[in-house]
């Protein structure tokens, strides 16, 4: 039986640790509402969390279509990215799933002598935090650039308001 097939067998188990793993980078009160509160509607980040890492781990082991491994890390990195975390802390969570392997499959591996497979699927998981961080990056331009926007639109508005704004109407016309 292959790593993958195992991994495969296992993977409703694993993918809710990995999500146990992500929920506990928050604050303990944070994590208790998460965790405790399972209806989607009154924990619509919480179900994400569990919804992304169970896509994400189904498609690690498939590992075969990038581009859908990045729509689905990139439901994950949108609620990082506008939460107060640290670059690394943001995409941390990468690395949190190669702990889970490791604890999981690393003692047994080594005694069976499988441990090149552990290493290809903890290559995989490198390639996921490095996707992980060019989609941190570009979300983050993202709200930044929103950020700068309602700066913009409320400076605009509070000089409208104060009357110091110039209405410049411009003439097309030619005479």
């Amino acid at each position: 039986m292959t790593f993958d097939t195992v991994l495969a067998e296992r993977k409703a188990d694993l993918s809710k640790g990995w999500a146990e793993l992500v929920l506990r980078t928050y604050p303990k009160e944070t994590q208790k509402v998460w965790t405790r509160q399972k209806d989607r509607f009154q924990n619509p980040v919480g179900a994400a969390i569990l919804e992304a890492t169970g896509e994400l781990f189904e498609l690690l082991i498939d590992w075969k279509d990038a581009e859908e491994i990045a729509v689905s890390l990139d439901k994950l990195i949108r609620i990082r990215a506008v939460q107060d975390f640290s670059p690394s802390q943001a995409i941390g969570f990468v690395f949190l799933l190669k702990k889970l392997i490791r604890d999981e499959f690393f003692k047994e591996m080594e005694k069976d002598g499988t441990l090149a497979d552990l290493l290809r699927f903890e290559a995989r998981i490198d390639n996921l935090a490095m996707m992980s961080f060019d989609i941190y990056t570009k979300s983050r331009e993202q709200v930044f650039r929103m950020r700068v926007d309602e700066v913009k639109r409320s400076q605009r508005s509070l000089l409208r308001r104060a009357g110091m704004t110039v209405d410049v109407t411009v003439d097309n016309s030619t005479d």
